[in-house]
Parts: structure tokens; C-alpha cells; sequence
């Protein structure tokens, strides 16, 4: 009988055992085990993430070629599509650089891109992230802002030599100056948790009473630009709801991001050519 229960609490009591000698190791030896752990993760991370690329692209293989010529066609019209668009992006970069001039105001920090692919995700209550297949080999650095087409992704947290942790901004801990698109009152934007399966969502705070929604209308929130990290103008998501917080002096209400958060495969990231203004 005594065996038997001393069988059963072995796990209990090894953990136990292992618990108490991670407390007393110096931190320097806790660093180096998990910057040791994260190094030796990073390889099997990206070798699933080359296998899941080789798999799609034999699958594309298979296509027929009428599959392939309806393909090229929607290809095409969107490259005329972002060629007008560039078009129209240089022309906006021109007026914006004579009214710095004229008005003598600062230009914003310039960015480099990096785009990466998507290697693992980690979805959960309490943190929402994702692996990308760059790192310190890049020139990543931590707190880089990351984007996507359908506006921000989230910040860079972890930077290996070969892989990157990506905080998405759906994590409760991410945090975030925003204003709606077409006003320039700045307003907070948190994460919140989020169950597994269902939509992502944020929360806005400190949003002026005299905002109200419009059935029909999205209220789009985009970057304030205020915290020198994340360029102005980038979208954020849309307020889905509006309640007057506990002071009555301002409203709070849940953010609707962008469904195509959770299934993104590549990802760019913006390296500030200051690293000084990063921080997280």
C-alpha cells in the first residue's frame, strides 16, 4: 500500500524537486537555459512551416489549366489595381513632403521592410502570438511594428537568431494609441482575452461622448502615430459597441478586428532606421 501510493505521487514530488532547484539557480543560468530552449524550438518551428509551403505548392501543381488561366487573369487585374494605388501613393508622398516643407514640421521615422512568413501560432486566453521565419539574421528588432494587408498585426517581443515572437494586438497585453479614422482625438486601444474559436476583439477606452455609432457606417479606428512606433493611418478594426464607462466622462467600447488575423501567412515588418524610438 505505501508503495503503491508512493508510485502515485513520484510525478508530484519530482516536479516538486525540479521546482525548488529552478528557484535557486542564478539568473544568469535561467537566461541562458531559455535563450537556449528558444534557439533549439526555433529549427523544428520553421522545418513545419517549409513542409506546410512544400505541401501547397504540389497541391497548386495539381490545377488544372483552366484553374491557372482564371488564376492569371485575377492576378492581373490585381496588379493594375496596385499600380494605380502606387501611382496615387507617390503623388500623396509629394504633397506630404511640401506641406513638412511649408509648415516646417518633422518628418515621421522612416521604416525598412522585412517581410517574413508565418511559422507557428499560439492562440490562447491569456496571450495571443505567432513565430515568424526572421530573426537577428534580418536585422529584426524587438518592438518593430507588424503589418499586414489588412492593417496591423501586432509588435515584435522576442527576437532569435533565426525566428521572431510576434505579440499579436488581439494579446491582452498589447496596448495601443488609435483615433477614429477622420478624427484626430486620441483614443486607447487594449487587447482582451480571447476564447480560441471565436472572433477577435480589442477594447477601446477614453472615447469622447459625443462619438456615437451609425447602423450602416463602420467607425473605423486607425493609428494615432502618436507613440513614434507605428506609422499614422493604419488600421486598427471597428467599434462594435459603445457603453459609458464607470466616471461618465468617457465611453468604452469593443473593437471587431480583422477576421483575417487568425489565418495570416506572411506578415511585413517595419525596422525603424532609429532604433532608439523602439520600446515596448
Amino acid at each position: 500500500m505505501l508503495s503503491s501510493r508512493f508510485f502515485q505521487s513520484r510525478p508530484f514530488l519530482v516536479l516538486g524537486i525540479v521546482a525548488a532547484v529552478w528557484l535557486i539557480l542564478p539568473v544568469f543560468v535561467k537566461r541562458f537555459i531559455r535563450v537556449s530552449f528558444f534557439e533549439l524550438q526555433a529549427p523544428v518551428d520553421s522545418s513545419i512551416s517549409y513542409v506546410r509551403d512544400l505541401q501547397d505548392y504540389w497541391a497548386l501543381r495539381t490545377r488544372t489549366k483552366n484553374d491557372l488561366i482564371s488564376a492569371g487573369r485575377d492576378l492581373a487585374r490585381l496588379n493594375a489595381s496596385y499600380e494605380v494605388t502606387l501611382q496615387q501613393n507617390v503623388s500623396l508622398r509629394r504633397d506630404l513632403e511640401k506641406l513638412e516643407s511649408i509648415l516646417k514640421v518633422p518628418p515621421f521615422p522612416e521604416h525598412r521592410s522585412e517581410v517574413a512568413r508565418v511559422a507557428r501560432r499560439d492562440f490562447t486566453g491569456w496571450w495571443q502570438r505567432m513565430t515568424i521565419r526572421k530573426g537577428r539574421n534580418y536585422g529584426l528588432l524587438v518592438g518593430s511594428p507588424v503589418i499586414f494587408t489588412g492593417g496591423v498585426v501586432g509588435r515584435v517581443v522576442k527576437v532569435g537568431l533565426y525566428t521572431s515572437d510576434v505579440e499579436l494586438i488581439s494579446s491582452p497585453g498589447f496596448r495601443l494609441s488609435v483615433v477614429i479614422d477622420g478624427d484626430g482625438r486620441p483614443i486607447t486601444y487594449q487587447g482582451s482575452e480571447n476564447p480560441s474559436l471565436a472572433p477577435a476583439r480589442g477594447i477601446a477606452e477614453y472615447v469622447p461622448l459625443d462619438i456615437t455609432l451609425k447602423a450602416g457606417t463602420p467607425t473605423r479606428l486607425v493609428t494615432s502615430g502618436l507613440s513614434g512606433i507605428f506609422p499614422a493611418g493604419l488600421a486598427v478594426g471597428e467599434l462594435g459597441r459603445l457603453d459609458g464607462s464607470n466616471d461618465g466622462l468617457f465611453k468604452t467600447g469593443e473593437v471587431k478586428l480583422d477576421p483575417r488575423l487568425s489565418e495570416v501567412t506572411e506578415v511585413t515588418v517595419l525596422i525603424p532606421v532609429k532604433p532608439e524610438n523602439l520600446s515596448l
